[in-house]
Protein backbone atom coordinates (compact mmCIF):
# COMPACT_ATOMS: atom_id res chain seq x y z
CA UNK A 1 0.00 0.00 0.00
CA UNK A 2 1.02 3.52 -0.54
CA UNK A 3 2.05 6.01 2.12
CA UNK A 4 -1.48 6.99 3.60
CA UNK A 5 -1.46 11.20 3.21
CA UNK A 6 -3.25 12.65 6.57
CA UNK A 7 -3.70 16.45 5.90
CA UNK A 8 -4.34 18.55 8.89
CA UNK A 9 -6.72 21.70 7.84
CA UNK A 10 -7.22 25.36 9.80
CA UNK A 11 -8.19 28.78 8.01
CA UNK A 12 -5.27 29.50 7.06
CA UNK A 13 -3.43 26.22 7.10
CA UNK A 14 -0.35 27.84 9.10
CA UNK A 15 -1.59 27.70 12.76
CA UNK A 16 -3.72 25.10 14.53
CA UNK A 17 -3.55 23.01 11.59
CA UNK A 18 0.53 22.84 12.48
CA UNK A 19 -0.05 21.92 15.86
CA UNK A 20 -2.34 19.35 15.07
CA UNK A 21 0.13 18.01 12.54
CA UNK A 22 2.67 17.57 15.30
CA UNK A 23 0.05 15.69 17.84
CA UNK A 24 -0.63 13.20 14.73
CA UNK A 25 3.02 12.74 13.86
CA UNK A 26 3.14 11.71 18.08
CA UNK A 27 0.74 9.55 17.82
CA UNK A 28 1.60 7.59 14.61
CA UNK A 29 5.36 7.56 16.31
CA UNK A 30 3.79 6.29 19.65
CA UNK A 31 2.01 3.41 17.92
CA UNK A 32 4.32 2.64 15.11
CA UNK A 33 1.98 3.75 12.09
CA UNK A 34 3.31 5.15 8.98
CA UNK A 35 1.78 8.21 7.31
CA UNK A 36 2.59 11.59 5.37
CA UNK A 37 1.06 14.22 6.96
CA UNK A 38 1.20 17.96 6.04
CA UNK A 39 -1.12 21.01 6.67
CA UNK A 40 -3.40 22.81 4.45
CA UNK A 41 -6.29 25.59 4.65
CA UNK A 42 -9.78 25.33 4.32
CA UNK A 43 -9.66 27.19 1.20
CA UNK A 44 -7.89 25.02 -0.89
CA UNK A 45 -7.79 21.65 1.30
CA UNK A 46 -10.39 19.51 -1.00
CA UNK A 47 -8.23 19.87 -4.31
CA UNK A 48 -5.13 18.01 -2.35
CA UNK A 49 -4.08 14.69 -2.78
CA UNK A 50 -4.72 12.78 0.55
CA UNK A 51 -6.36 10.17 1.93
CA UNK A 52 -7.98 11.81 4.96
CA UNK A 53 -8.61 15.41 6.44
CA UNK A 54 -8.47 16.32 9.58
CA UNK A 55 -10.28 19.82 10.89
CA UNK A 56 -12.29 21.41 13.74
CA UNK A 57 -15.32 20.62 13.71
CA UNK A 58 -16.72 24.26 12.99
CA UNK A 59 -14.47 24.46 9.46
CA UNK A 60 -16.15 21.00 8.42
CA UNK A 61 -18.87 22.09 7.83
CA UNK A 62 -17.11 24.68 5.10
CA UNK A 63 -15.91 21.36 3.21
CA UNK A 64 -17.96 18.31 4.15
CA UNK A 65 -20.14 18.38 0.78
CA UNK A 66 -16.87 18.88 -1.32
CA UNK A 67 -14.39 16.62 0.40
CA UNK A 68 -13.79 13.39 -1.45
CA UNK A 69 -11.93 11.58 1.28
CA UNK A 70 -13.26 11.21 4.82
CA UNK A 71 -13.30 14.46 6.87
CA UNK A 72 -12.67 14.32 10.59
CA UNK A 73 -14.16 16.78 12.54
CA UNK A 74 -12.44 17.20 16.36
CA UNK A 75 -13.51 19.26 18.84
CA UNK A 76 -10.64 20.26 20.77
CA UNK A 77 -6.89 20.19 18.90
CA UNK A 78 -5.28 20.76 22.32
CA UNK A 79 -7.19 17.60 23.61
CA UNK A 80 -4.74 14.52 23.24
CA UNK A 81 -6.94 11.93 23.88
CA UNK A 82 -9.47 12.83 21.84
CA UNK A 83 -6.76 13.33 18.50
CA UNK A 84 -5.78 9.78 19.22
CA UNK A 85 -8.84 8.40 19.53
CA UNK A 86 -9.53 9.49 16.21
CA UNK A 87 -6.41 9.04 14.84
CA UNK A 88 -6.15 5.21 15.61
CA UNK A 89 -10.24 5.17 14.63
CA UNK A 90 -9.26 6.30 10.89
CA UNK A 91 -6.23 3.53 10.63
CA UNK A 92 -8.48 0.71 12.30
CA UNK A 93 -11.45 1.58 9.92
CA UNK A 94 -8.59 1.63 6.90
CA UNK A 95 -7.42 -1.98 7.78
CA UNK A 96 -10.73 -3.24 8.06
CA UNK A 97 -11.63 -1.93 4.65
CA UNK A 98 -8.41 -3.43 3.18
CA UNK A 99 -9.53 -6.73 4.57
Amino acid sequence: MEVIKIQTVCGFGCGSSLMLKMKIESILKKHNLKAEVFCGDVGTCCANNCDVIFISKELSERIIERAKVPVISVDNFMNQSEVEEKTLKFFKNLKNKEG
